[in-house]
């Protein structure tokens, strides 16, 4: 994959202007930059396999919503409206209640989802075997866990540049 600096995720999210001096520090370190895009491209490439693309962006609404971070929650939510997602679904992932969720497989993502999220330490060997028990191959956990580190992380990130964003503001 190449990457556009014009079409980098985080840059964006974070609404970030390309001569602000919090662009330019970020994109310093160039390598860390591609790499998080290249993260982001590889977590949310279709053909992935294990989980759908659907069941990920559920994932990253959601995280997004717990975090929380509003200006990922509307990216997230932005990137699900290309897809058909049942009504019922995206407003129980929306509202924070996976509980009301009729699919038991994307109810048990999100409780674990919530459960790294909130309280990682609880990621234990119990909440892991829930994932299988719902029908999840390995590769699908893998891929699931992979998913959430990177979200905690661009949650991260994105609060970090748009707290560096208002300091730059007010100077």
């Amino acid at each position: 994959m190449t990457y556009d600096t014009n079409d980098d995720i985080i840059d964006r999210v974070a609404s970030l202007a390309a001569d602000s001096a919090t662009h330019a520090l970020r994109h310093q370190r160039a390598k860390v930059v591609e790499a998080t895009q290249g993260s982001y491209d590889a977590l949310f490439d279709p053909v992935l396999g294990g989980l759908t693309l659907v069941e990920r962006l559920l994932v990253a609404l959601y995280a997004s919503r717990l975090a929380p971070s509003p200006a990922l929650v509307a990216h997230y939510r932005a990137e699900l409206a290309a897809h058909e997602v049942d009504a019922a679904t995206l407003a129980a992932v929306q509202t924070g209640a996976p509980e009301d969720l009729s699919a038991p497989r994307l109810r048990t993502i999100l409780a674990f989802t919530r459960t790294l999220i909130e309280n990682p330490v609880a990621g234990d060997k119990a909440a892991l075997q829930t994932l299988p028990a719902a029908g999840l191959t390995t590769p699908a956990v893998v891929a699931l866990a992979q998913l959430i580190a990177f979200l905690s992380y661009q949650t991260r990130l994105v609060a970090g540049l748009q707290a560096l964003k208002q300091l730059e503001r007010s100077s």
